[in-house]
């Protein structure tokens, strides 16, 4: 592998297929899985909506961020929630312990597989829009990662061989 940190860390939008890639990804390299909504999920034991609504959009941030200052540096994939690029300290983290690969969609492919966003547990300020929501974090998902995959309409198992190759060099 040419990058520094051989654990991946998938980062995007909600619906962009990190879970999906990650795991196929992690079974393509050998890797354990992590999706930190799952962890969060787990260790707070409430859904990522339940904790939304009970703490807030930012109580939500800052618990997210806590749980991935919490990632260690086992060999394996992370799949992560679309909101983790809002703190910029759990972004750091993940850079030192892992390749952060940005998994890029564009919006109107998205907006085609993005439905339900309250109950997906999407951290979105209830007055703002997915338009409005896109535009806010691709520019952060562009400034953290170490590289960029173009998704397309390619399949998961497409994106995650492309991951790889990527990687590899």
């Amino acid at each position: 592998m040419i990058f520094q940190n051989p654990s991946i860390a998938l980062i995007g939008m909600p619906a962009v297929g990190k879970s999906t890639v990650g795991v196929l990804l992690a079974k393509q390299l050998g890797y354990d899985f992590l999706d930190t909504d799952i962890l969060i999920q787990t260790k707070e034991n409430m859904t990522l909506p339940q904790i939304i609504k009970k703490k807030g959009l930012k109580g939500f941030l800052d618990i997210e961020a806590a749980h991935v200052l919490g990632l260690g540096t086992e060999l394996q994939v992370i799949s992560t929630g679309g909101s983790v690029i809002y703190r910029e300290r759990a972004m750091r983290h993940l850079k030192k312990i892992a390749t952060v690969v940005y998994l890029y969609a564009d919006l109107p492919t998205l907006l085609t597989r993005l439905s339900d966003i309250e109950g997906r547990g999407v951290a979105i300020d209830p007055s703002s829009s997915i338009d409005t929501l896109y535009k806010e974090r691709t520019s952060l998902y562009d400034k953290f990662c170490d590289i960029k995959i173009v998704c397309g309409e390619n399949q998961p198992g497409q994106v995650a061989a492309d991951v790889a190759a990527t990687l590899a060099g």
